[in-house]
């Protein structure tokens, strides 16, 4: 009799390896997936709001994309309508949403009126818990506006009507629309 429960037992616990292993091996492959999962940031590019002196002279407009893969960021923009060649493209860190900060890396940017920049930097943890929160922005310095010609702030992909265009219902508004640092350092 023992020998047959044994038997009755060694089988049970064969059927429940059989149905453990694949779904442990699901649930393995489904949380490495989400760690692998690429979070992506926009930014439209705008003259950089220094004075109002500045602006007129400073024209030029375009659209910057950012992808965060574990600690290394991506970034690519393009850019057109300068009044002088670029010479540089940087991200800064700011303090918070629209409040400048220090540089914190420099980008690959064409030598142009119109073109494109690029580039891939490693984040630490609290940079990547900054720009989940609003907090990067990215700057393009031109000859005639060295301190900052366009500048936008990386965001998450919200939608932009247009310049002008009034948008129905609450809109995207970055500072209640993006969790605070805190809240997102968990990512």
């Amino acid at each position: 009799m023992s020998l047959r429960l044994i038997g009755i037992c060694g089988l049970i616990c064969a059927l429940a390896l059989l149905w453990a292993v694949p779904s442990l091996a699901a649930g393995a492959s489904a949380a490495a997936g989400a760690t692998n999962k690429q979070e992506q940031f926009e930014t439209r590019l705008a003259p950089s709001p220094m004075t109002d002196g500045q602006h007129a002279g400073n024209p030029g407009e375009g659209r910057a994309r950012a992808s965060l893969d574990g600690n290394k960021l991506t970034v690519s923009a393009d850019f057109h309508g300068l009044s002088s060649n670029a010479i540089a493209a940087q991200l800064y860190e700011g303090a918070g949403i629209a409040r400048p900060g220090p540089k914190a890396f420099d980008l690959t940017v064409a030598p142009a009126m119109s073109g494109t920049v690029s580039g891939m930097v490693t984040l630490s943890s609290k940079q990547a818990a900054a720009l989940r929160a609003g907090h990067f922005y990215l700057q393009i310095n031109s000859q005639k506006a060295p301190d900052g010609n366009l500048t936008g702030w990386l965001m998450p992909p919200h939608p932009f009507a247009g310049e002008g265009v009034p948008v129905q219902g609450a809109g995207f508004m970055p500072q209640f629309d993006v969790p605070p640092m805190n809240a997102r350092a968990s990512h």
